[in-house]
């Protein structure tokens, strides 16, 4: 592994962070952070050991490794440091900073570094989708509501198949950078096929479930899992309707209560709403350790994700109450909140932790099933 010294590490780290809220320089590595923390183990000793990287400039030895993105940010450790050195805020900047090195584009590194990019990117796509209704919707009919005349369904989902199909390709590169970074250049060892296969379930399950966030021995811990579950259980169903069943939804047809449209509908917008909701009004009071130090990126995703599933359930109050130009009004402000919450904060902003968490995970597990079958066979002593 590469040995280089990047003196000004902690500089470029601190950036990453709300002003003030990495103190990394304060921390004189005692370990309680460590002793604390219900997930560290002898194999990933966070947050000690990648407080001490940054310390001693070790870029490379973090870019190979997936210690922050064990952290769930409980807060125990910044409680129990006796320097005050914020090791929880440390690896969630570290998180952030991992993020930008591994998107090719620059673009992260942009949004992450700067206020203006972040937010002046989400009103220029915003606008750009507003000036396309603005020149090529069609006929706005105003008798009665016909949305899929103002907006063919089948023209916004092909628009809707390239949208997904970019943020697919820039996520899935990024994880294959991260995957150079970590199993290629970060493990010594050869891994077999079959091991990357035998761990793979690690992927799914908690990509779905987070359950190690349950692990963690915060009063609020069990009740932020849950709310996350909730959280990522609608935006799923959100993204598969938008892709794959998209005429289903939108329709000029007026289902009655009891279909599963509505009740599909119903549930993704009640859960993205509770989520995204609940978490702008505990970043809003401050309540709880991870709500403490908020970063722009902290607030975009939630009031974006807020705001296009409160546009999209007036969206359909307006079509069943037959109010075509609210109608219409109100569908083109819930794609100017849609589209670049898609592309931009999926594949390059936080929401992309969803992706990154569960990697970090199943590569972790993959090193240590592949030096535990070199054990077995002799090749490295045990416990290595």
């Amino acid at each position: 592994m590469s040995t280089f010294v990047d003196p000004n590490l902690l500089l470029e780290l601190k950036a990453y962070g709300e002003k003030g809220a990495v103190n990394i320089e304060a921390c004189f590595n005692c370990g309680t952070c460590t002793a604390t923390c219900p997930l560290a183990s002898s194999d990933t000793p966070f947050p000690r050991d990648t407080i001490r990287l940054v310390q001693l400039g070790l870029k490379d030895r973090l870019l190979q490794g997936v210690d922050p993105w064990l952290c769930y940010y409980c807060g125990d450790c910044t409680e129990s440091c006796p320097r005050g050195a914020e090791p929880a805020e440390a690896q969630m900047a570290l998180r952030r900073w991992l993020t930008a090195q591994y998107d090719w584009t620059g673009l992260a590194h942009k949004f992450y570094t700067s206020k203006v990019w972040e937010i002046g990117s989400v009103i220029l796509v915003g606008a750009l989708v507003i000036l396309a209704f603005v020149f090529f919707h069609g006929p706005v009919v105003t008798e009665q509501v016909e949305l899929n005349t103002f907006a063919p369904v089948h023209i916004i989902h092909i628009v809707d198949w390239v949208m997904v199909g970019g943020l697919l390709f820039f996520l899935l590169s990024n994880c294959l950078r991260m995957y150079h970074f970590v199993m290629r250049k970060g493990f010594e060892g050869q891994v077999p096929l079959s091991v990357y296969l035998q761990e793979m379930w690690n992927l799914p399950v908690h990509f779905i479930t987070q359950k190690r966030w349950a692990s963690c021995e915060d009063e609020d811990a069990k009740t932020n899992w849950v709310s996350h579950m909730l959280l990522v259980s609608g935006y799923v169903l959100m993204l598969v309707i938008i892709v794959f069943v998209l005429k289903w939804f939108q329709t000029d047809n007026i289902y009655p209560i009891w279909h599963p449209q509505r009740w599909l509908g119903y549930y993704a917008t009640v859960v993205l709403l509770f989520g995204s909701g609940r978490a702008i009004v505990e970043r809003i009071r401050k309540s709880g350790q991870m709500h403490r130090h908020s970063h722009t990126s902290d607030w975009m995703f939630p009031i974006l994700l807020f705001t296009v599933s409160l546009t999209g359930i007036l969206v359909h109050i307006f079509r069943y109450q037959g109010l075509p130009q609210a109608t219409y009004y109100t569908y083109v402000i819930h794609l100017a909140f849609l589209v670049p919450m898609l592309i931009l904060e999926v594949p390059f902003g936080k929401w992309s932790h969803l992706a990154y968490r569960p990697l970090a995970i199943y590569f972790q597990e993959v090193k240590q099933a592949a030096l535990a079958r070199e054990s077995e066979a002799g090749l490295v002593p045990a416990g290595t």
